[in-house]
């Protein structure tokens, strides 16, 4: 009994093979850490991409047009190109974008019908283009600042192993607005 007192003593005392303990206790948590910033920073540099498409949208389709061309939704189809076009750039694919949900209300611009969450139908099934409408609080029945709304949704996927965000989608949510240009 005296003898393995003595061999427990002893192995309690030896601190060889503490650090390979260690390192395996912590590895795996800084490995997860690691992870989790590499697709954290993924999900930002996409959150930033579609935010810049949907500017670059909200810009295109508030610039001025050939009224007289016989066009329909010339304004939509432009913000809708101009979209795609970014996030094709990108190397983001524009099929995968999709209306935001709950949609965007706005009063529309021309008639005073009250809230609108209509998006142009001529323009695409994956990106809502709202156009004319008031952008700007108005008083007393004024007519406010008109201008275009472009929002849609992006899918991105985390691949955290081990986490209840492993292989989950989320949907990062893009809009931008500017006030339609007259010349």
């Amino acid at each position: 009994m005296a003898e393995v007192a003595r061999t427990i003593r002893r192995l309690a005392r030896e601190s060889r093979g503490t650090e390979i303990a260690e390192a395996a206790a912590i590895l795996p948590l800084l490995f997860m850490i690691v992870m989790g910033i590499f697709w954290f920073g993924q999900a930002f540099r996409i959150y930033g991409t579609i935010t810049r498409a949907a500017q670059e949208g909200a810009r295109a389709g508030a610039a001025p047009y050939c009224s007289s061309c016989g066009a329909p939704n010339a304004n939509a189809v432009n913000a809708v190109n101009a979209v795609k076009a970014a996030l094709t750039l990108a190397k983001l694919d524009p099929n995968q974008a999709s209306y935001p949900s709950p949609r965007p209300v706005f009063n529309a611009c021309t008639v005073v019908t009250g809230p609108t969450t209509n998006c142009i139908a001529s323009a695409s099934g994956n990106i809502c283009v709202q156009a004319p409408v008031q952008l700007s609080n108005t008083a007393n029945g004024a007519t406010g600042i008109c201008g275009v709304s472009v929002s849609f949704r992006y899918p991105f996927v985390f691949t955290l192993p081990f986490t209840s965000l492993n292989n989950r989608s989320i949907y990062l949510t893009a809009s931008a607005r500017a006030r339609i240009e007259t010349q």
